[in-house]
């Protein structure tokens, strides 16, 4: 039998478990880039759309 450090165990299953849950996250709430993308030129074609329907006064 061999001597298992607990402090080194204990911080490694911290480590896994916050791993897993950022994973978990990442496809929760995450875009790829291509998403990203499309939505910066959906924004960008939207405000060139209203900044031509403004009248100056």
């Amino acid at each position: 039998m061999s001597v298992i450090n607990l402090n080194k165990a204990r911080k490694a299953k911290a480590r896994a478990d916050k791993k897993a849950r950022a994973d978990e996250n990442a496809v929760k709430f995450g875009q790829s880039k291509s998403q990203k993308t499309i939505t910066s030129a959906r924004k960008a074609q939207l405000s060139k759309h209203l900044d031509g329907h403004k009248t100056d006064g």
